[in-house]
């Protein structure tokens, strides 16, 4: 296989020319391979049509996708759901009890050494499953990234870590550009998407944000291509506070018709991202913020209202508190594992998840409550 090694110079040479900030801020990724001893590593693959230059994984768009295979520490000292990317430029370097940095960087020097390399990562580790996360609006490489590593080590998610990082302008003010990306972003997503199912892998979709629409419209032109093989091997979709239009949405289900399953959204009334989106787009909701699922009910979906939680570390928003909130990540790991709570029937996920769960026609709403104060 063909691989180019990552350091920590390649990534950060000519990074104070880049215009790159994610919500709130953040900065990029950043290579430390002293942190192998200190954190608990997580694999994670990515699939990008951001261009590499000058070091540094940029906003700007590629047709052809690029992999690279990271190495991301969890690092030792963090609250549940924290995502807190360490700061280049600190004199004193990167706390690693409590920041997140990888420790290596290859790239992959094609599709078919990516499909080998995940190959070989379904050999270790024994699974026949990836997870691909999304990314939503305004996020950077590494935000992306971290949050990926985050994602499954917080939710014990079996499956191999994949993240599609699509180009985002990485910037609050550039909500236009990453609409225009989101879309840019169909064709990138499907070949990832067959490539793990041709490395002998089924599929678990997981996106943001923004990101569900991606998710949303590669689902649809399969269907539309007749792409039923590859539906067939897709396990599974989750969405955290899609930036949809509920009109929208409703037209992406009627064309993809039956969904893969389980097929789970998580909403927050609390989520002012999604509140300005709306008011932007001239709409009173989005679908990640639904007061009144109605308008679900004829899909066989499963909503997770988390309304009853804050978002956790730099989630202030509350725009991500389906995987940021300490809370909530406690109680679906308390409900016998993910997959499995979302698995079983209405009847049975009463006695896993607390809260009300109502039925909506075809759909089913669970209004998380707290167990302890949030």
């Amino acid at each position: 296989m063909t691989r180019a090694s990552i350091t920590r110079r390649s990534l950060l040479c000519g990074a104070a020319a880049l215009p790159l900030a994610a919500c709130g801020g953040v900065p990029d990724l950043m290579i430390v391979p002293e942190a192998a001893t200190i954190g608990t590593a997580e694999t994670v693959f990515v699939a990008t049509n951001r261009v590499f230059a000058d070091g540094a994984f940029q906003a700007a768009r590629q047709e052809t996708l690029s992999f690279t295979e990271f190495t991301v520490e969890i690092p030792p000292e963090r609250e549940t759901g924290a995502v807190q990317p360490a700061r280049p430029g600190r004199r004193r370097g990167p706390d690693l009890q409590t920041e997140f940095v990888a420790s290596s960087g290859n790239h992959l020097g094609s599709r078919d050494t990516f499909r080998a390399a995940l190959r070989a990562e379904a050999r270790r580790t024994g699974v026949n499953e990836a997870m691909i996360f999304i990314h939503g609006f305004a996020s950077t490489i590494g935000t992306g990234l971290y949050r990926t590593a985050q994602i499954r080590y917080d939710f014990q998610i079996p499956g191999i870590a994949v993240h599609y990082a699509w180009p985002s302008a990485g910037n609050p003010l550039g909500y236009a550009y990453d609409r225009d990306s989101s879309l840019f972003a169909r064709d990138g997503l499907e070949q990832l998407i067959t490539d793990i199912q041709a490395a002998g892998l089924n599929v678990v979709l997981t996106a943001h944000s923004l990101g569900s629409t991606v998710v949303m419209e590669v689902l649809r032109q399969l269907r539309i291509g007749g792409r039923t093989d590859v539906l067939a091997r897709i396990n599974g979709v989750i969405l955290f506070s899609p930036d949809i239009d509920v009109d929208v949405f409703r037209a992406q289900a009627d064309r993809i018709g039956e969904l893969p399953q389980p097929f789970v959204i998580f909403t927050s009334q609390r989520d002012q991202a999604l509140r300005l989106s709306a008011r932007i787009t001239g709409q009173a909701e989005r679908v990640g913020n639904l007061s009144i699922p109605d308008a679900l009910g004829d899909y066989e979906i499963t909503i997770i209202d988390v309304s009853a939680f804050r978002g956790g570390v730099r989630d202030t928003f509350n725009h991500f508190s389906g995987a940021s909130s300490p809370a909530v990540v406690q109680i679906l790991n308390d409900a016998a594992g993910v997959n499995n709570s979302f698995e079983q029937s209405t009847t049975q996920r009463a006695g896993l998840l607390p809260g009300t769960i109502l039925t909506i026609q075809n759909a089913t709403q669970i209004m998380l409550s707290p167990i302890n104060a949030n």
